[in-house]
């Protein structure tokens, strides 16, 4: 036996030690899956697993032989004295100054066996072994350490070594400097979750309003001598003893959320993810409910079982960082108070509120209760005061406070309903101040309706956000267009806000477009009455009224309109035309409906869509100023732009004359000038080199999107059934994702086809990417032989949490003689291929494709025709097997 093997004896001690810790952990476990009702006896539970956890590694530490003068501290969460499911056991292993482990082999040895049988034992152990000088550096150099050192215990070892380390500590210890870094720390912390609670998968721990923003507030006021629990807090006068009660009561909502989302996980995990949500919900025991719609919806609705615990979550969240900004700014103001030795000055707004120091203040605690208009003017005053930047705490406890009075005869209030009209037509600080007021409560409380989108699920595949964090984030987009600073986001959006008189109409539209989601039925019409409502009680005049309510009404179609219908179509851009009405209408909503796109998801949005956007705009904006839809004119400016641009390529004269000679009016109706002149310039070389007038031609070409994401490929060969599926089938094996295609025939049986495709792949490698598209796909068209199978990938975790019910539509346009495929599914890796292979077996032959990604779900338009598609018996095969594709999630 080599003197590192453990002896028998050992090992049975070890194993009869981790069968006896794995009994009282499990113990542990069951007590805390059956806590029922108040969630307070899960601090009760953790603290038991704590217990266990230092019984058993003061019982490793007794038989490691390590010298008398080693101490074992616990450290960060454990040290806590609070232990969660599958956390780590954070450990400091203190040893005297001048010890040197690698010069005392044995001792080494000694502690390293001390490490490896908590491992055994199954402690996941988190471990350092510092010298009292060590600790103190290491504290004063990096605030984490100093934070996890701050909160310690003696395990085991001499308590005069752990009073020497907690004393240096204390004298090391700047509390206004380490607040500060606390606060920086947890600003950087709340930006990488997007400074909202009210992500759909959000982290109780580490998002804004999660259990670290309670645990910050109770490490600097540990730091500053103020206090170690909330009612400490409340008897120093930090806080009130409502506060404190509300402190508690989410502290153990928020602990037994995340102990118990570690038992269904059976690991660490800290986010409440889709695929937890709901076990997580029925584990409190939530029930699917039935809730009443609202006075124009349908009577009831279907609320899933986890919405209910979300709802409550974002609630308690909302909640945390309301009070921990009175905390923090209470502290802020009594350390800088006792550092300064006189009090902050103040300086008089008017009779009511102060100044002080650029937070607005409150004249009397009980300002608002004596003078509700107060509390609307808070935010007024929040945009117009010069030097303000935020509330202080006092006013922010006040606002807590004032909850209970912001009723039905508070909202009814001719004078409060002025104050918010000002509020909202203020040039400057809407964003802000919005954002502040839902924070505070007080827009759910005044807005009535708005209080039910607060912590409102979407239970979609591409919002990001609750509902009134999507709210607040579109009106943030408005808000920008308006702004100079931010002109480069969007100069297009930018250069048409500039030309707007009335920017709070576009402001009250982003405010009501999607408050009624949630309720059943169609959101947009609900929301175009409450905002009908809305205007009439406030007093807005006629004609902006109807401007909002077209709005709120509208807010999907320009969308709608531009990723699935023909764009080149006269008819369609007529229609919408004549449903806009004027320019006034159509610029308002084009802003608005950027903004709106913007705001679901960072990765919805793309330039291609803002392209088709701008491009149903200006098509728009032409035939409302009077300009002609005719087809013809259109197509000879086209081509006079082309040839103006093939020109300056130096192309022969008439060059173009072969190629355009088999195009129809549809290919130039459908292709920008720039594009057909691209295609021109490559297709017209290729036919004047050929050996003979029939010899076969083939060209492809690609280019980086003057759009600005991804390529644009140019196919051009001869025409076969299968052609369109064997261009997704390359693009799908390449990794490229489809985002529009538009397919032409030639008058003499060439295939004319242009594609936008998007990759991951950076930007700056593009021209591998154009050599690889034309050297490869050539070879992938003339392969012989059958379609191969698509390639398949794994759905996504909200795939599965929330798939979408496939849908197809098959409906022929006006004229009956192309029909419009529309389809919407969960997204998948070869989805689109495989729906190209469906329309080649029935040979389909297709004319336009419009390809729309909303997270992971798509819905994607066919222009399309065929023989087949007048039988009804073949539209009824051709629409069960694009289902049976569409279904098919293996």
């Amino acid at each position: 036996m080599t003197p590192d093997t453990p002896s028998a004896p050992a090992r049975d001690t070890t194993q009869a030690l981790r069968q006896s810790y794995r009994d009282g952990k499990a113990d542990v476990l069951r007590q805390i899956d059956a806590i029922k009702g108040s969630p307070r006896a899960i601090h009760a539970r953790l603290r038991q697993l704590a217990r266990l956890t230092d019984g058993v590694l003061r019982h490793l530490w007794q038989q490691a032989g390590l010298p008398a003068s080693f101490a074992l501290v616990a450290v960060g969460g454990y040290g806590r004295g609070e232990l969660f499911p599958y956390s780590d056991v954070d450990v400091l292993l203190l040893i005297p100054p001048g010890t040197a482990l690698d010069t005392q082999p044995e001792v080494k040895t000694a502690v390293e066996g001390f490490i490896g049988r908590c491992w055994d034992v199954g402690l996941e152990i988190g471990s350092s072994v510092r010298t009292l000088d060590e600790c103190v550096g290491e504290a004063q150099a990096d605030v984490t350490v100093q934070t996890s050192l701050l909160e310690s215990r003696l395990l085991a070892g001499p308590a005069s070594a752990y009073r020497a380390l907690v004393c240096q500590l204390n004298d090391a210890m700047d509390p206004l400097a380490f607040l500060g870094a606390k606060r920086l720390e947890m600003r950087q912390r709340h930006q990488r979750f997007e400074n909202t609670p009210y992500a759909l998968e959000p982290n109780c721990k580490e998002s804004p309003g999660g259990l670290r923003d309670l645990q910050v507030v109770l490490w600097v006021a540990k730091a500053s001598g103020l206090g170690r629990t909330w009612d400490e807090l409340a008897r120093r006068g930090l806080a009130t003893a409502l506060e404190a009660r509300q402190l508690k009561a989410n502290e153990a909502l928020l602990s037994l959320i995340r102990a118990r989302l570690h038992l269904l996980a059976r690991r660490r995990e800290d986010r409440l993810i889709f695929d937890l949500q709901t076990p997580l919900a029925e584990s409190f025991g939530y029930k699917a409910q039935i809730d009443t719609a609202g006075q124009y919806g349908p009577a009831r609705r279907a609320r899933r079982v986890s919405e209910a615990l979300m709802r409550r979550y974002y609630w308690a969240a909302k909640a945390v960082t309301q009070l921990n900004q009175i905390l923090m700014l209470n502290i802020q103001e009594r350390l800088e108070s006792d550092e300064r030795g006189d009090p902050v000055p103040l300086r008089p707004i008017n009779e009511r509120f102060l100044d002080k120091g650029g937070m607005l203040e409150v004249a009397s605690d009980h300002l608002y209760l004596q003078q509700p208009h107060a509390i609307l003017e808070t935010f007024l005053l929040y945009q117009t005061t010069v030097g303000i930047k935020g509330l202080s705490a006092r006013t922010l406890r006040a606002l807590y406070n004032a909850r209970p009075i912001m009723n039905a005869a508070f909202r009814r209030d001719p004078v409060n309903r002025a104050t918010f009209v000002q509020i909202l037509q203020q040039p400057e600080g809407i964003t802000h101040a919005f954002r502040l007021m839902n924070e505070t409560s007080v827009l759910g409380r005044y807005l009535w309706v708005f209080r039910g989108t607060v912590g409102q699920m979407q239970h979609d595949l591409f919002h990001v956000y609750t509902v009134d964090q999507h709210i607040l984030m579109v009106l943030r987009n408005v808000r920008r267009f308006f702004i100079p600073e931010h002109s480069h986001e969007y100069p297009f959006c930018s250069g048409l806000a500039a030309g707007w008189d009335k920017p709070w109409i576009l402001y009250a539209a982003a405010l009501f477009h999607d408050i009624a989601k949630g309720r059943g039925g169609d959101h947009s019409e609900l929301g175009a009455h409450e905002v009908k409502a809305f205007a009439r009680q406030h007093g807005i005049a006629r004609a902006d009224a109807e401007l909002v309510c077209f709005l709120v009404a509208e807010h999907l179609t320009m969308s709608r309109i531009a990723q699935k219908e023909d764009l080149s179509d006269p008819d369609v851009i007529a229609a919408f035309a004549q449903r806009v009405g004027n320019e006034r209408r159509l610029t308002a909503l084009y802003l608005l409906t950027v903004a709106d796109i913007r705001g679901t998801s960072p990765k919805v949005w793309n330039a291609w869509k803002g392209k088709l956007l701008e491009d149903l705009f200006r098509a728009t904006l032409r035939v409302l100023g009077g300009g002609s839809p005719d087809p013809d004119a259109l197509v000879e400016a086209r081509k006079r732009e082309a040839l103006t641009t093939l020109a300056l390529h130096a192309q022969p004269h008439m060059a173009h004359k072969v190629l355009w000679d088999q195009l129809d009016v549809s290919y130039f109706m459908r292709q920008p000038a720039d594009e057909i002149a691209w295609h021109t310039r490559h297709i017209s070389r290729a036919l004047a080199q050929r050996a003979a007038p029939d010899t076969p031609v083939t060209v492809v070409r690609a280019r980086l999107s003057p759009v600005g994401e991804g390529l644009q490929v140019l196919v051009y060969t001869r025409d076969q059934p299968d052609l369109f599926a064997r261009i997704c089938g390359y693009f799908d094996e390449a990794g490229f994702s489809i985002l529009d295609a538009r397919v032409h025939t030639t008058q003499n049986g060439y295939a004319l086809d242009s594609f936008q495709v998007a990759t991951t792949t950076l930007e700056e490698h593009y021209r591998e990417l154009v050599a690889m598209v034309e050297n490869e796909l050539p070879l992938a068209l003339n392969a012989a032989g059958p379609l191969p199978t698509p390639s398949r990938g794994r759905l996504s975790r909200r795939v599965k949490s929330f798939p979408v019910v496939p849908r197809v539509e098959l409906q022929p346009d006006d004229k009956g003689q192309r029909w419009l495929l529309s389809v919407s599914a969960s997204d998948r890796h070869g989805l689109l291929y495989s729906i190209a292979r469906v329309l080649a077996r029935h040979q389909v032959n297709l004319q336009l494709a419009k390809v729309s990604t909303l997270g992971e779900r798509v819905e994607d338009t066919f222009l399309i025709s065929g023989p087949a598609l007048h039988v009804n018996r073949e539209q009824a095969l051709l629409t069960n097997e694009l289902l049976e594709v569409l279904e098919d999630t293996r």
